[in-house]
């Protein structure tokens, strides 16, 4: 019995060493399996926006710009990350689009337009849509400049110069005035690579509105647009209207009178003032949504804007004089202001109601349009002009202001991310959290689909692959703050110094 138990332990051993050899070189093997990529978000909960639903405990691994896996964190050893990142109690949301935006005021504010960018970025927004202003040359350079890696700030897609009649009262558009002027302007629009065409009604006849639109759509362009009164939404949108922008133009289509009350306007029976005054007056639930669904049927999305239009409607109750947020904003486009804040002022105790209601009336639509299916778009109509409607944090405030008006959380983040996505035919690309996507990812101190203001808590922005933690976008803030500050300072001494001048000459005479 003791003579073989060493050749017991003879045959054993080899086959332990085996074992353990096999096990090491398995191991090595896995090792080398590795994937490497650039970032590792760890133990996230990640919004899909999509789904609509949170998963948690989720890992987001990034290689270059783009986003390689959204899966289990439990997979995490599948990966090589040369930095990591815990996101243990963070919210993953897609980097955000702010849909409606302008960059104006004259070519003195170039620089002050352009320092908004980082606005942006610091607040969480991966991409804007300008909606025209009088800066296109500058918009466009900023937008290769961006999309070439040499500018920082949210990407870009514009409009350029939108299309209106002879003397328009909007700086920078194309005035146009016949048929063969129309094709002109959209043959250059396509020369600079616009992303889709904006047309307004201020001096543009109906029938060259309408001549715009289906010229532009038999191009394949998308089109954008303030619709004039005379027109019914519906003949419109049947003509291809891609984005209607601002929610009064789609309040309008559920009057069970439209037609006829734009048939009266457009022969002259009856103002503007007296159409919008019977609109309201047949304004119909079930019309709307009848209306609304069809808008969803041929693809014609709705550009709420309402956070613009919330801010001028309640001047009275606040003037805005002492936002903190004032400090972000250049002296040049804070003058641009002004022309909105004396409207206002004009107005009587009536005409603040009026203008109370009016608001309550258009924001409590954007309930229908959701339940109709129609596609709605977070934009701010930011920029100048647009009193105290912020760059950047603008968009957190639209966010709100969707929810105060019925929209679930889980609606307005939509509204702020897939929906542009989609909208600009981007969707494979941006828009949510998947492998193959832009790496564009905002990290929330607090769950957005409870609360959405836990949008405004941003811990990190992660834009095109680019990690800026909350010191790097409070650092891009404090950078702006300090050419706000150094631009006042400049303009201060300039005026006093023409003050000086002036009061020699003065005393002369």
């Amino acid at each position: 019995m003791t003579a073989s138990r060493p050749i017991a332990s003879h045959r054993i051993a080899p086959r332990r060493t085996a074992l353990a050899l096999f096990a090491a070189v398995f191991a090595a093997a896995g090792a080398h399996a590795a994937e490497p990529v650039d970032l590792l978000i760890r133990h996230a909960n990640v919004v899909d926006v999509i789904a609509g639903k949170l998963r948690s405990d989720r890992l987001i691994a990034v290689r270059g710009d783009r986003i390689v896996a959204v899966e289990a964190d439990a997979k995490a050893a599948r990966f090589a990350a040369q930095r990591s990142i815990d996101a243990s109690g963070k919210y993953a949301i897609p980097g955000l689009w702010d849909m409606h935006v302008h960059f104006g005021g004259g070519d003195k504010l170039i620089e002050e337009n352009k320092n908004l960018l980082p606005l942006y970025v610091a607040h969480g927004i991966a991409a804007v849509r300008d909606a025209a202003g009088d800066l296109s040359p500058s918009v466009f350079e900023w937008r290769d400049a961006v999309a070439a890696g040499r500018l920082d700030g949210p990407t870009i897609f514009t409009s350029g110069p939108k299309l209106e009649g002879y003397k328009s009262i909007w700086p920078g558009d194309i005035e146009v005035g016949s048929h063969a002027e129309i094709a002109k302007a959209l043959d250059q629009l396509q020369g600079w690579k616009v992303d889709f065409v904006k047309i307004t009604d201020n001096t543009l006849s109906p029938e060259l509105f309408m001549d715009a639109l289906q010229q532009a759509r038999a191009r394949g362009l998308r089109v954008s647009a303030h619709l004039p009164f005379v027109l019914p939404v519906d003949e419109v949108s049947k003509a291809g209207l891609s984005s209607i922008e601002h929610i009064e133009y789609a309040y309008k289509a559920g009057s069970s009178q439209e037609a006829e009350i734009s048939a009266m306007v457009r022969r002259g029976e009856i103002d503007s003032r007296e159409g919008w005054n019977r609109i309201q007056a047949s304004f119909d639930r079930k019309t709307a949504l009848a209306a609304y669904r069809r808008l969803a049927q041929r693809g014609t999305a709705v550009t709420p804007t309402l956070n613009g239009s919330f801010v001028t409607t309640y001047l009275d109750r606040d003037d805005h004089k002492r936002d903190p947020y004032l400090q972000y904003i250049g002296p040049g486009l804070q003058a641009t202001y002004a022309w909105r804040v004396e409207r206002a002022a004009k107005d009587d105790a009536a005409a603040i109601v009026r203008r109370h209601e009016r608001y309550q009336r258009n924001a409590s639509i954007l309930p229908l349009l959701q339940q109709a299916g129609v596609n709605i778009l977070a934009g701010t109509d930011a920029g100048f002009l647009n009193s105290f409607n912020y760059p950047g944090v603008g968009l957190h405030d639209e966010m709100q202001r969707f929810v105060e008006s019925g929209l679930t959380p889980l609606q307005t983040l939509q509204a702020a991310t897939i929906n542009g996505a989609r909208f600009l035919g981007q969707d494979k690309e941006h828009g949510s959290l998947a492998a193959g996507k832009a790496a564009d990812i905002v990290l929330l101190d607090a769950d957005p689909l409870r609360d959405i203001g836990a949008t405004r808590k941003i811990d990190t922005f992660v834009l095109r692959g680019q990690v800026h933690d909350r010191a790097a976008l409070d650092a891009m803030l404090a950078q702006v703050r300090g050419e706000v500050a150094a631009q006042r300072a400049a303009d201060e001494a300039a005026k006093a110094a023409a003050a000086a001048k002036a009061e020699p000459a003065a005393a002369k005479r």
